[in-house]
C-alpha cells in the first residue's frame, strides 16, 4: 500500500498507475475518499471532520504532493509527509 501519511485514523495514499489529475486518497474507518490537488475537488464519502483535518493538512504539504505525484507517475516511490499534529 503506498501510504504516504496517517494521522487522526486518517490514513493518506497515493498509487502510481493512478489517472490524471493528480490526486490522492484517504481512508477513514468505513469511508473512502478521493481528492484532487490543484481544486480540492472530494469524489466519495468521509466524515466532514476528518475532511476538514485533510483539507488544512493538503495546504501545508500542498509542494510535495504535486512532488510525490510527479515522482510516481516517473516510476519513483513517494516520500512520506508529515502527519498534522
Amino acid at each position: 500500500m503506498p501510504e504516504i501519511c496517517r494521522f487522526f485514523g486518517i490514513i493518506i495514499m497515493m498509487f502510481a498507475d493512478d489517472h490524471n489529475p493528480p490526486h490522492f486518497h484517504i481512508r477513514y474507518g468505513d469511508y473512502e475518499a478521493i481528492i484532487t490537488i490543484d481544486k480540492g475537488i472530494v469524489k466519495g464519502e468521509i466524515p466532514r471532520n476528518a475532511l476538514k483535518h485533510v483539507f488544512l493538512w493538503m495546504e501545508l504539504h500542498k509542494k510535495e504532493l504535486e512532488m510525490n505525484w510527479i515522482r510516481l507517475q516517473n516510476g519513483e516511490e513517494p516520500l512520506k509527509i508529515t502527519p498534522l499534529k
